[in-house]
């Protein structure tokens, strides 16, 4: 199952970027933990959805100090290094298609509430957060987001669009911007069509009254299935972490792992 989790070409993406071990002050001088190890088993609670104490013991990793490393990786910003080194190979393979890029959100509940939740609308006003992806033109998610679930989904177009790293071409400098943006209606605001057009990127922004929802879903079911692709890992269909950190932190593992798929592909 480890193998299987993560394999070998992804754990040499992964293992250059895990932060150095530092020993608890109260520590008896045990040795630390196999760092491999520990990452199966984040994967595995990420795509399982299973509780940190329900983890295998057949991982070899104590849930306390699994759940404890994955707070000091995410402190250290473990999952947002690795979704930007897994893009960078898939760019310098030519396998990004930057020619559009689609943008949405989807609501889950927030089963404890905490940071970045609010009541949701499409769940009956209990607490919940959204989900917000920036996919490339193949459904790729480029950036991921987190807000509170009574978030208008217009409030995230900017900060995704910031949030694009600077990625690696076959040929030429490193890229951060797409040819086009799509989004729905939720996004038709003059002010945004504004800052995206500045930025040199072309709007196809649906508007509000005038373009039919058939006409939308030409382009629409590449960031659904981005999504789809996202809520495929169980851990984020529903949220139970009290720290927004955390469930972003699942959800940026959980693009990188998107996209080590299509790597992965295209390399065997």
């Amino acid at each position: 199952m480890s193998l299987r989790l993560v394999p070998d070409e992804l754990w040499e993406l992964a293992e250059p970027l895990i932060p150095a071990f530092g020993s608890r002050s109260q520590g008896g001088g045990t040795a630390p933990l196999d760092a491999r190890a520990v990452f199966t088993a984040i994967v595995y609670v990420l795509s399982s959805g299973c509780a940190w104490r329900d983890l295998p013991p057949s991982f070899g990793v104590p849930f306390q100090t699994a759940h404890r490393r994955f707070g000091q990786w995410t402190e250290a910003g473990l999952w947002r290094q690795l979704h930007h080194a897994v893009l960078d190979e898939l760019g310098g393979q030519g396998l990004i298609d930057w020619s559009r890029a689609i943008v949405d959100g989807a609501c889950v509940r927030a089963k404890k509430g905490g940071s970045l939740t609010g009541p949701s609308p499409v769940d009956r006003g209990k607490p919940g957060s959204k989900i917000h992806a920036l996919s490339d033109r193949s459904g790729l998610p480029i950036s991921v987001a987190v807000s509170a679930a009574n978030t208008h989904d217009s409030r995230a177009l900017k900060p995704l669009v910031m949030a694009i790293p600077a990625i690696r071409s076959r040929r030429g400098p490193r890229r951060r911007k797409p040819a086009k943006l799509h989004a729905d209606k939720a996004y038709d605001q003059p002010e945004l069509r504004r800052w995206v057009r500045d930025r040199g990127i072309t709007v196809r922004i649906a508007r509000k009254g005038v373009e039919s929802s058939t006409k939308l879903g030409k382009h629409r079911w590449v960031i659904e299935r981005c999504i789809a692709w996202l809520f495929g890992y169980r851990r984020l269909t529903i949220r139970y972490e009290r720290k927004a950190s955390h469930f972003l932190a699942f959800l940026t593992l959980g693009a990188a792992l998107t996209c080590y798929k299509k790597l992965r592909k295209h390399t065997t």
